[in-house]
C-alpha cells in the first residue's frame, strides 16, 4: 500500500508567504524558502505553493520563490496560480517546480490538460477542482469560489482524468474553513470514478480529521493551510497519529 502524503499549503503573493481569511485582512507570515524549511523538516510529503496575485506581472516573482526554495528543499513542490499557457508549465517546471496546479483555465480550455499531458507527462499535471453542493449535486466553482459554472464536480473530474491528468486537488467549499473535517461524501464520490491520485482538501481542524479520511476514503493525499500555519498542528504529530490508527504513512 502506498504512504498517503501529508501536504501543507502555502499562499505566496510578491514572494512572500501570506495568511488571511477570506480573502481579506492578508497578512505578511513570513519568507517561503525558510517556511518550506521547516515543513520538510517536520516530515511534509510535499509542498503547495498558490500564487494569490495570479497575474502575468507577478509570474516572474512566482518563479523566483520556486527555484529559491527548489534549491533547499527535496520534498516536490507543486504551484498553481493563474497558469495559463503550456508555456507556464514549461517556466514554473524549469525552475523547479515538479507539478504544476489548474483550475479555471483548465474549465475554460480542457485542451489545456491534454496538451500538458502530452508535452510534460501526466505526473505534471494537477487539476484543482473548487467543489459546492447545490440542490443538483456537486457543482464546479471558479474564479476563487466566485462562479458557479453549473458544471458537475464529479463527472469534471472524470473528464480531467480522460484528458491526462495525474492527480485531483479537490477542494470541498462547504467544510473549507469550518474546521469540522474534510469532506467525505464529495472524496469518495471523486475516488469512485477516477484512477489518479485525489487530493482532499478544505474542513481539517483536528488531528482525527485526518485519520478519518484516510479510513473512510480512498483519498490519497491530504492537504491543509491555516492548522499547520498557526502551530495548532505539526506535520509530525499528524504522522504519529495516523501511525497509530494503521494508516501507511512515511515518518
Amino acid at each position: 500500500m502506498l504512504a498517503k502524503r501529508i501536504i501543507p499549503c502555502l499562499d505566496v503573493r510578491g514572494g512572500r508567504v501570506v495568511k488571511g481569511v477570506n480573502f481579506v485582512n492578508i497578512k505578511d507570515v513570513g519568507d517561503p524558502v525558510e517556511i518550506a524549511k521547516m515543513y520538510e523538516k517536520q516530515g511534509a510529503d510535499e509542498l503547495v505553493f498558490l500564487d494569490i496575485t495570479a497575474s502575468h506581472e507577478e509570474r516572474r516573482t512566482v518563479i523566483d520563490v520556486v527555484e529559491k526554495t527548489a534549491r533547499e528543499v527535496f520534498m516536490p513542490l507543486t504551484v498553481g496560480g493563474g497558469i495559463r499557457t503550456t508555456d507556464d508549465f514549461f517556466n514554473l517546471l524549469r525552475a523547479g517546480a515538479d507539478k504544476i496546479s489548474i483550475n479555471s483555465t483548465a474549465i475554460k480550455d480542457e485542451t489545456l490538460i491534454s496538451r500538458a499531458a502530452d508535452k510534460f507527462g501526466s505526473q505534471c499535471v494537477v487539476v484543482a477542482i473548487d467543489a459546492k453542493k447545490t440542490e443538483n449535486g456537486f457543482h464546479v466553482y471558479i474564479n476563487g469560489g466566485r462562479i458557479d459554472t453549473g458544471i458537475d464536480a464529479i463527472k469534471w473530474a472524470r473528464r480531467a482524468y480522460e484528458l491526462g491528468a495525474g492527480e485531483i486537488l479537490l477542494t470541498s467549499m462547504d467544510t473549507d474553513g469550518t474546521k469540522d473535517g474534510f469532506d467525505l461524501e464529495l472524496t469518495q464520490s471523486v475516488c469512485n470514478v477516477v484512477d489518479i491520485p485525489v487530493i482532499a482538501s478544505g474542513g481539517c481542524g483536528k488531528i482525527e480529521h485526518f485519520s478519518e479520511l484516510f479510513m473512510r476514503t480512498n483519498a490519497d493525499a491530504a492537504l491543509a493551510a491555516s492548522v499547520f500555519h498557526y502551530g495548532e498542528l505539526s506535520v509530525g504529530e499528524v504522522k504519529r497519529d495516523m501511525a497509530k490508527n494503521n494508516i501507511s504513512v512515511r515518518i
